[in-house]
């Protein structure tokens, strides 16, 4: 079922959501939403643009009922127990990226217990990580999401899929998932570059509208993601 707009809707996701605390909180997690930074080896800059969640979370404070935090930065090693602490994982980055084999059981055993990951490449980031998301899931696929799968749909509408941020190579934008039982753990965005509308305005000058279509749809990745 479509999640709608209204105060209703996200008043009981918010009650499911707290109901979820007990076992979050065993890892110091608060009551508030928060997206955590997966903080990844092999030399890629996983820390570019760090303005753009908490801008994110006031946008999705603005303009949903979510509780959230936006007093700091959260990074969170991929290997590390804490990890657990965060509903949500956001990566992003230009270059290589490298799990250890412990990493990639972590983060598998994250994904498997109700954990999310979204994945935003920022630009010569696909190569390295669908060879080592291989490593986490050896025997899942990236699939392509259609466009009317209830992540464009969550908050707000966009029944085109992905809208488009950053020019890179003048391909469209593609939406991709990876799923575990039937539940999509793993989003994960190419040709759009939505992080980068996130971040703060004279950071890439995008214009406002543009600012805003990426704005909306990490809202919906957040409302999707404490949802399913």
């Amino acid at each position: 079922m479509l999640i709608s707009k209204n105060n209703i809707a996200l008043t009981v996701i918010l009650l499911l959501f707290a109901a979820s605390q007990s076992v979050w909180s065993q890892t110091g997690a608060s009551s508030e939403f928060v997206v955590a930074r997966l903080k990844y080896g092999g030399g890629g800059d996983w820390y570019n643009d760090v303005s753009s969640e908490l801008n994110l979370l006031e946008f999705v404070r603005q303009n949903t009922t979510i509780d959230v935090q936006i007093k700091t930065e959260e990074f969170v090693e991929v290997g590390s127990e804490k990890l657990f602490a965060y509903p949500l994982a956001f990566m992003t980055g230009h270059g290589n990226i490298s799990f250890t084999d412990s990493e990639a059981r972590n983060l598998r055993r994250y994904l498997e217990n109700g954990g999310f990951l979204y994945v935003d490449d920022d630009y010569g980031l696909d190569k390295a990580f669908r060879r080592e998301m291989k490593k986490v899931f050896p025997d899942k696929e990236f699939v392509e999401l259609p466009f009317n799968h209830e992540i464009y749909t969550a908050h707000f509408k966009f029944p085109n899929g992905l809208p488009k941020i950053h020019e890179h190579d003048k391909n469209p934008p593609q939406g991709f998932g990876i799923f575990h039982e039937g539940r999509l753990v793993v989003y994960y965005t190419y040709e759009t570059n939505l992080a980068d509308g996130w971040a703060d305005a004279e950071v890439h000058k995008n214009p406002e509208n543009v600012r805003r279509k990426a704005l909306e749809m990490g809202t919906n990745i957040v409302v999707y993601a404490l949802t399913n």
